[in-house]
């Protein structure tokens, strides 16, 4: 088996839509964290902002040679999307879903694990900290 990631991802808005950010965690078989990152992402949606997340995430996940991934969201509606319970109705969403499911299949094997907003402090607290360094910077 080739190397196995946990990825924590999570996407917080400010108002829905309003100010948003991204957040995501990578770690090793031995949850040894092998990343953390937040990306502040302007105005936009929390689901816009959730499927940011997990896009960055896996991008990261690929860079760093990822083969088998276990994703865990505390996005309810965009774990059902990508194990395809619930459809993509939001033109929104439809191209980042798109996105997302391109980069899941570019890897080995991958399980979308709905965990609780509990579970995903890390992630959150990583993509409420970029809102909050962009409000300081003003920018």
């Amino acid at each position: 088996m080739g190397s196995e990631f946990y990825i924590y991802a999570d996407g917080a808005s400010r108002g829905n839509p309003g100010e948003a950010g991204a957040g995501m965690v990578i770690m090793d078989s031995n949850h040894h964290t092998l990343l953390e990152k937040g990306t502040y992402l302007g105005r936009t949606t929390n689901n816009v902002a959730e499927y940011k997340a997990l896009i960055l995430a896996l991008r990261e996940a690929q860079r760093l040679g990822g083969e088998v991934l276990k994703v865990f969201l505390d996005s309810e509606l965009v774990v059902r999307q990508l194990q395809g319970i619930y459809k993509v109705k939001s033109p929104n969403l439809k191209g980042l879903f798109k996105e997302a499911t391109n980069l899941l299949r570019s890897f080995t094997s991958y399980d979308i694990i709905h965990i609780s907003r509990d579970e995903n402090s890390k992630a959150d607290r990583l993509a409420n900290q970029s809102i909050n360094f962009q409000r300081i910077r003003g920018e």
